[in-house]
């Protein structure tokens, strides 16, 4: 049978979790209070803490014996991670923490399947929820008034915290898993050439387009690791860039890595490789703020690369397909590789592309399984989109 799971720490949450307890009940749901906490619990629980903690590599005494805050709560993060992991009868988790308790949900919370409802009401919603809501789906909901007891603004939020768990159960998506699934990357400044490779191959495939926008990419290669992508399209690797140069959308240093283990086909292209991305122009750090700037919004800042960083990041991206033992496929546009690297384009620089191109050309080990082809065109060109689809067929059949 399925149930709702409700976590939080019950040695300093207890009235919360019981209240929501209460209300997924009263809505007709079996609700499982579980606790993270590292103290004694204030109510009744289904699940206690030290449940939870002998999941943990160290024991449970690791996490519940030690006087050191901060230890016991990573240590419960782990140890909540992979007890969630060894679950089977959840329809969906509901978790409320302040700082403490929402590392621990959220890093159990991130190890659930994607379209499995997760909410978690915490006091730290309404900043950088990146940290706690990495590739996955969860939602975070802001909690407004610490979660210290009830009030009467507490239970309206937790009111509509459970109601939200409750409706997404009852209600799951439909399956439209019909198509096999391709992963495609995109960015404002390549959104032609991206759609357009997706409409191509729409009556085939399931087109899943990725925010290249550091987080994007590894959502992407967090499917491919879970073999929930037939292929990639990685048509915008600018998250490349950023982690080489030091913008703020970076990628990891295993971008790519993935793609390698899997074998996966890949076509790749250097969609707005030329630009690193950075906030607010007067965020660019000092030793930037000569170069060449574009202001996308009051809130973005795009600086072009120059030669020596294209030569970095040509080589590095040669290196990681050197690796790759599926089938390649990379496409150069030599007219330009975004919208602003265009002729009368702030980023126009043909030189300087040449350098990206000719490093990456230079790099790999080219062969019959890995071929580099050199378009004409510039990337949101339709026939740069029609050369994509080619592609991928090529080395998809």
């Amino acid at each position: 049978m399925k149930r709702l799971y409700i976590v939080g720490t019950a040695d300093t949450k207890g009235p919360e979790l019981r209240y929501l307890s209460e209300k997924i009940r009263g809505f007709g749901h079996v609700p499982v209070i579980v606790d993270v906490g590292t103290k004694k619990p204030t109510i009744a629980v289904d699940i206690s803490a030290k449940i939870v903690a002998e999941f943990s590599a160290d024991g449970a005494e690791s996490i519940l014996e030690t006087d050191d805050r901060g230890t016991a709560i990573t240590g419960m993060a782990k140890a909540f991670a992979r007890f969630i992991a060894s679950r089977d009868d959840i329809s969906g988790i509901l978790g409320i923490g302040g700082g403490g308790g929402t590392s621990i949900i959220c890093e159990g919370m991130q190890v659930l399947p994607l379209g499995l409802p997760k909410i978690m009401v915490s006091t730290l919603a309404s900043g950088d929820v990146a940290p706690y809501v990495g590739v996955s789906d969860i939602i975070m909901m802001p909690s407004v008034t610490d979660l210290a007891g009830l009030n009467r603004l507490s239970r309206i939020i937790l009111h509509n915290a459970a109601s939200a768990i409750v409706g997404m159960s009852e209600n799951p998506a439909p399956k439209t898993d019909d198509k096999p699934a391709l992963g495609l990357t995109m960015f404002g400044v390549t959104t032609p050439a991206v759609t357009a490779i997706a409409d191509l191959l729409a009556d085939d495939y399931d087109g899943l387009i990725f925010h290249a926008t550091g987080t994007g990419g590894r959502a992407m290669e967090n499917l491919v690791g879970n073999d929930l992508l037939t292929g990639v399209l990685d048509i915008t690797t600018t998250e490349i860039a950023d982690l080489l140069v030091g913008g703020v959308l970076a990628a990891s240093e295993t971008r790519l890595d993935i793609i390698i283990q899997k074998a996966l086909p890949y076509v790749g292209s250097v969609g707005a490789l030329d630009m690193v991305n950075f906030w607010a122009k007067e965020t660019v750090p000092k030793g930037f703020q000569n170069r060449n700037l574009y202001v996308h919004n009051a809130n973005v800042t795009l600086m072009r690369t120059d030669a020596a960083e294209c030569r970095k990041i040509g080589a590095w991206i040669g290196d990681k397909i050197n690796k790759m033992s599926g089938p390649v496929r990379f496409l150069i546009p030599e007219k330009g590789i975004s919208s602003l690297d265009i002729e009368g384009g702030a980023f126009f620089d043909p030189a300087t592309d040449a350098v990206l191109f000719d490093t990456i050309e230079n790099t790999v080990s080219w062969n019959n399984s890995k071929i580099i082809k050199r378009l004409p065109y510039h990337i949101n060109d339709p026939e740069f989109a029609q050369a994509a689809v080619a592609a991928w067929r090529e080395i998809s059949n």
